[in-house]
């Protein structure tokens, strides 16, 4: 039974309170809407994976809208960076799983919405039974793992996929549902390498943009649950912040898709941190890097810096990540500069390479090593680290 006919079922037997109707009132009066399209709202469950950036306007906006059930799946906790951007958290909830503080204002927003919390991350082992009891799964992740996961379980159980995402100044909305359009895989058959698109973390998001596609996310999971106007199935639509421009792109299913296609030979769920080369939780490189480069901790460093000790320690963020803050001592070269700077660098003395928390300063370390280098070591944790145990005043971001 499809989703639609799911929804059917139960929304006929949906009352409101008088309260209720006072609180969706604009809804009812629309004749394109009416008492019927609320009673579809509130018979429907929504499963979001992520209270985050996207997260944060769709819950936001599924919660006043009159959702019935909405399921939430996070493990993460609240951070200070989140603020700019999560508007479902508050500054009073920085230490608080997400979990709680998303449902702490889902129900100021809206308390005759059901709210299911999950918090753990959405895996191949869960997955499919955190999803059973949902209509439609809307993705509001920032990794790929965990994109591809949210997809082939839409296609395996027949669910939509209301997808979004983000990076910089740029976002991407579409409905993923492969009983009447392509899926994920029909667009991105392979993930992209290891570090080729930089997460927001490390490249960086307007705050306000994650509330434009977040919010065309709910929108969209709204027309699908009421059946009004025309879902973006088979259509890419792209926005950009800067020029305040939509493109929309046609999408045809892949006959070649290894999961919708005719000759699909993906029958189930898979390893997707093994299929991307990536792990869906981001977290800090760890020792040694490449090639048996060896790592400093930040506590060495500082021992290093008071005693005096001779070398250089080069700093590879960029220019406005070095403004925020730095390691005293350091000198900036970006590490899309390096290639064009090495001359500056002397491979006779010993070299210290720092980052934001040590991603790209282990980049920059293998590409001195296979440059001729071999004193060279990379600061484990990087700025983060060091602001962390050695010095709170230098700022995190």
């Amino acid at each position: 039974m499809s989703f639609l006919s799911k929804v059917g079922e139960r929304f006929k037997n949906i009352g409101f309170s008088n309260d209720e109707i006072k609180r969706y009132g604009r809804h009812l009066i629309m004749p394109e809407f009416t008492l019927t399209g609320q009673q579809k709202l509130k018979a429907a469950r929504v499963l979001t994976i992520g209270t985050g950036g996207l997260g944060s306007p769709l819950l936001a906006y599924l919660a006043a809208a009159g959702v019935g059930k909405i399921g939430l799946v996070d493990y993460d906790t609240v951070d200070y960076s989140n603020l700019h951007r999560q508007i479902i958290h508050k500054s009073r909830n920085v230490g608080k799983p997400k979990i709680t503080s998303a449902i702490e204002t889902l129900k100021e927003i809206n308390p005759y919405v059901e709210v299911e919390p999950f918090e753990t991350s959405f895996r191949s082992d869960n997955a499919m039974k955190i999803a059973e009891d949902y209509d439609i799964i809307v993705d509001g992740t920032d990794n790929f793992p965990t994109r591809y996961l949210v997809n082939d379980l839409c296609v395996l159980t027949g669910k939509p996929n209301v997808y979004g995402s983000i990076f910089r100044f740029e976002g991407r909305n579409s409905v993923f549902w492969a009983e009447r359009g392509p899926c994920y895989r029909c667009l991105h058959p392979e993930p992209p390498a290891p570090g080729e698109v930089p997460s927001c973390a490390e490249g960086g998001v307007l705050g306000v943009l994650p509330g434009v596609i977040g919010v065309i996310q709910a929108l969209e999971t709204i027309k699908l649950i009421t059946g009004i106007g025309e879902p973006l199935i088979g259509r890419l639509l792209l926005f950009d912040a800067l020029k305040l421009k939509f493109r929309e792109l046609k999408t045809r299913k892949d006959p070649k898709c290894p999961i919708c296609g005719p000759n699909a030979t993906i029958k189930e769920l898979i390893d997707y941190e093994a299929f991307c080369g990536m792990a869906a939780v981001e977290a800090p490189v760890a020792a040694p890097a490449f090639g048996g480069i060896p790592e400093v901790t930040v506590r060495e460093l500082k021992q290093d810096i008071d005693s005096g000790k001779d070398f250089d320690l080069i700093d590879v963020r960029e220019p406005q990540e070095w403004e925020i803050g730095r390691i005293p001592g350091a000198r900036l070269i970006p590490l899309g500069d390096l290639p064009k700077r090495i001359h500056e660098l002397d491979s006779s003395r010993e070299i210290y390479l720092q980052c934001k928390v040590g991603g790209r300063s282990a980049k920059a370390a293998k590409f001195l090593y296979d440059s001729g280098f071999r004193k060279i070591k990379n600061v484990a944790g990087g700025i983060d680290a060091w602001s962390h145990e050695i010095d709170p005043s230098v700022p995190t971001y």
